[in-house]
């Protein structure tokens, strides 16, 4: 059901691996890395089923960050999006901030828009919870980060925050 062009049975699809949840098994990450590669070929494909899926399984066996880190180094964009936005769900519960923070490191000058939009979200729901650390983040980084990047990582800030962020 993936690899079909239709959202709705993509959906399906990311619906039944996630119920599937209390029984992922570590051979579950090759499995998962697969699909990715294979036919994850669109935004909402790729944060549907990495937001969840690949989020909930990182949380169960955290090693396996090491390997989202590596996907950063992708030809594929949607691959490097994918090691950005499988950690956008344990960063609403406020885990994995240094990983968050290494992640947005290697993506950092990524020229692709859609990357930097996923390293740039990830760090505006990580600000949710470590505000003050993000905002840290993006001004030693601001002057090196894309604009798309740096707005989407300060959206939800105050908005004084947001203009120091924002000025040169």
């Amino acid at each position: 059901m993936l690899q079909s062009d239709y959202c709705e049975e993509a959906f399906i699809a990311c619906n039944r691996s996630y119920a599937m949840r209390k029984q992922y098994d570590e051979k579950d990450f090759a499995v998962f890395t697969s699909w990715i590669e294979k036919y994850i070929n669109n935004r909402a494909k790729c944060d549907t089923f990495c937001n969840h899926t690949v989020g909930d399984f990182i949380e169960q066996f955290p090693r396996y960050i090491t390997h989202l880190k590596q996907r950063t180094k992708s030809e594929n964009r949607r691959v490097r999006r994918a090691a950005a936005v499988s950690l956008i769900v344990p960063a609403r519960r406020g885990k994995f901030l240094p990983d968050i923070f290494q992640i947005a490191d290697k993506l950092l000058i990524d020229e692709d828009d859609m990357v930097q939009k996923g390293y740039g979200r990830l760090l505006k729901v990580a600000s949710q919870s470590h505000q003050q650390e993000v905002f840290d983040y993006v001004m030693k980084h601001k002057d090196k980060m894309p604009r798309t990047a740096l707005r989407y990582a300060i959206e939800k800030m105050p908005k004084e925050l947001k203009k120091q962020a924002m000025s040169k």
